[in-house]
């Protein structure tokens, strides 16, 4: 599926470059260019009509055209420097000569044995080539996390936990913000961008976070998947996500200086202070962070400080009026038992769907779950582990009203056929070790009702609890046998036992 409601967006809405949109959506400029050229051809404007989607904007950009294009007549074939430069690092034993001979197998008319060692030193000279990165005023916002930790101690105790240090640095200025927190997880990311638009007083056009969880659920080089919360937040503020590339530090040059100059003139200058509570942490951090960013340059004129005001700021958007709704989102897989497991609790579903993949959306208070965009469920947030929370309504019809079977409703039910009826059902049920396990039997006692009569069935009740044969195949013979019609006999008295039985006398009393 191809980008194009990301591309519209971030051109008509954030109102940036093509080389921007770009690097945003990993894809080409001359695709961004295209994109655009079709929408502006097909009349597709920007905001969208609500009832477009991704599909049908491409239905609109891309209508079935001819037969593809003929592939362009092939020349001489490159060989394959990535390739070739991986093996001669893992195979020390391999040379040149060899990977030429199994190139010129594959192509004989490919170019001769000097022109590929020529090719592919030209090639590998240019491996450490690095790309001064040029930033634009207001343009970009690079955050990570820093690798150093601060302690900060319980004051009952004394045991000492490691609070992770946040770090944001704008591009053209460096102007950097720093604050400690809780854990790494999502809502202290977004807590700690939101502070950082704070102290930056706007909103970047791009955001250039590291291949962290809370910013990116599956790393790519090309295509990345974005963390479905992160994206969303960067939608409500109005701000483009450029996940640096997995294991290229480089890409994010500037954060990295950011967290080298944090950890050394904000961690090592606290390595002697000890704190008690993480907003005693973040006063001593931002009075660091001040003389940080008023700190002259050393090889430029002004400070951080200086230029942001200059030159970041005036081009930076304004705040949200409104603050954004945190919300986590993840998937999962209906469970046979129409529940899906979250956060060591299980919340249910409609039954029948059963088995399909689903998304959560989780509050502090709710979790939402959605299938294929729509909502199917809504529960409050249980912060007990292992608990189900389930609705009714998402229970198939024979779950529910084996649910609304108890002893009492049993007892109830025999008493319209009689009062020995009722007797025996609570016989049946106090004689197992848990009442549902008499319930069959009971509801078979009902059904011989309907066969017989309710008259006869009473009797046989009476028959059975009269002979201590209290189960519905005793019932069930009295029936067939037309017992129920002969009177019972008075049972023998019982014998007592004689007093000068000294052991069967204990055994009675």
């Amino acid at each position: 599926m191809r980008k194009l409601l990301e591309v519209l967006r971030l051109r008509y809405e954030l109102k940036l470059g093509y080389q921007q949109i770009g690097r945003s959506c990993a894809i080409a400029v001359s695709t961004v260019h295209k994109y655009l050229k079709r929408a502006e051809a097909a009349s597709v404007a920007w905001p969208l009509p609500e009832d477009w989607d991704e599909a049908r904007v491409e239905a609109a950009l891309f209508p079935e055209t001819a037969a593809p294009r003929k592939p362009p007549d092939a020349a001489r074939a490159l060989p394959d420097f990535p390739s070739m430069h991986q093996q001669l690092r893992e195979h020390k034993h391999l040379t040149l000569q060899l990977l030429w001979e199994e190139y010129r197998t594959a192509n004989p008319d490919g170019y001769r044995y000097s022109h590929y060692c020529h090719l592919y030193q030209r090639w590998r000279s240019k491996l450490d080539v690095v790309l001064r990165q040029e930033h634009k005023a207001g343009e970009k916002m690079f955050v990570d996390w820093a690798g150093a930790t601060i302690p900060v101690y319980d004051r009952h105790t004394g045991v000492a936990w490691q609070a992770p240090l946040f770090v944001a640095a704008r591009g053209a200025s460096s102007y950097t913000w720093a604050e400690a927190t809780r854990d790494m997880q999502m809502e202290a990311w977004l807590r700690c961008h939101v502070h950082a638009f704070e102290h930056f007083q706007g909103i970047p056009a791009l955001a250039v976070p590291d291949n962290t969880k809370t910013g990116v659920t599956k790393a790519h080089r090309y295509d990345p998947d974005l963390n479905p919360t992160y994206y969303n937040f960067a939608v409500h503020c109005g701000f483009g996500i450029v996940p640096a590339r997995p294991r290229k530090p480089r890409d994010k040059a500037k954060v990295e200086n950011a967290v080298q100059v944090a950890q050394r003139w904000i961690v090592a200058a606290l390595r002697q202070r000890k704190f008690f509570a993480l907003e005693e942490l973040n006063g001593a951090i931002r009075e660091l962070l001040g003389k940080l960013n008023h700190r002259p340059f050393r090889k430029k004129d002004g400070t951080r400080a200086s230029v942001w005001e200059a030159i970041d700021k005036p081009a930076l958007k304004p705040l949200p009026m409104e603050p954004f709704d945190l919300s986590e989102w993840s998937r999962a897989r209906v469970n046979i038992d129409y529940h899906v497991a979250f956060d060591a609790n299980f919340y249910s579903v409609p039954y029948n769907l059963v088995h399909e993949v689903v998304e959560i959306r989780s509050t502090r208070t709710t979790v939402e779950i959605l299938h294929k965009g729509t909502r199917v469920a809504s529960h409050l947030r249980s912060r007990e582990r292992g608990k189900a929370v389930t609705q009714d309504e998402h229970r198939p019809k024979s779950h529910r009203e084996h649910l609304e079977w108890t002893p009492s409703r049993m007892v109830h039910w025999a008493e319209s056929i009689g009062p020995h009826t009722a007797r025996l059902f609570e016989r049946i049920m106090a004689d197992k070790p848990h009442p549902e396990m008499g319930y069959r039997g009971c509801l078979g006692i009902i059904r011989l009702a309907g066969k017989y009569s309710p008259p006869r069935v009473e009797a046989a009740c009476e028959r059975a609890l009269l002979t201590g044969a209290c189960r519905y195949k005793s019932v069930e013979s009295i029936l067939k046998n037309s017992l129920d019609q002969t009177p019972v006999a008075s049972p023998p008295p019982t014998s007592t036992p004689p007093h000068d039985n000294i052991r069967g006398a204990e055994y009675f009393e």
